[in-house]
């Protein structure tokens, strides 16, 4: 595939999972009332609507980016991973009401988290830790393909 028709199709699936979360965000704001922590379901609404808007800028520029294939292929991969990554972290704390020893903050509010079993605090601790190094790298890599002619 040529390296113009791949940054073509990627910008236009950054679209569609931007057009995605919006829809998610939409649904969310329904079920908040029914998690275990309505105020990190609130936080999963706002960040989904978020990386709504970043995803559809981006799918926007990414036509515009100079990037090869392999550049290309790691940045989305990596944007994408870092989205849904922080996105289900957040998720599942929401329905679970557990993972204060990742989202301090929110385990302050009313409707806050609680601490959960080793394996709870685990899975949200990984999924969200993992999510900076892949969005940095997606980041870093984005900058690098706006770079002048």
């Amino acid at each position: 595939m040529t390296s113009n028709v791949l940054v073509q199709n990627q910008g236009r699936r950054l679209l569609q999972i931007g057009i995605l979360l919006l829809l998610y965000s939409s649904l969310d704001g329904f079920v908040i009332p029914c998690l275990r922590s309505q105020r990190i379901g609130l936080s999963v609404h706002t960040l989904s609507a978020l990386q709504s808007v970043l995803l559809l800028a981006l799918g926007l520029v990414w036509p515009k980016l100079a990037l090869g294939n392999p550049a290309s292929r790691a940045a989305f991969w990596c944007l994408a991973y870092s989205t849904f990554s922080i996105l289900a972290a957040y998720t599942v704390a929401a329905i679970w009401g557990v993972g204060i020893e990742t989202i301090r903050l929110m385990g302050e509010l009313p409707h806050g988290l609680a601490h959960g079993t080793t394996f709870q605090e685990t899975v949200v601790k990984v999924l969200a830790y993992s999510s900076a190094p892949t969005g940095l790298a997606a980041f870093v890599i984005i900058l690098w393909g706006l770079r002048g002619p």
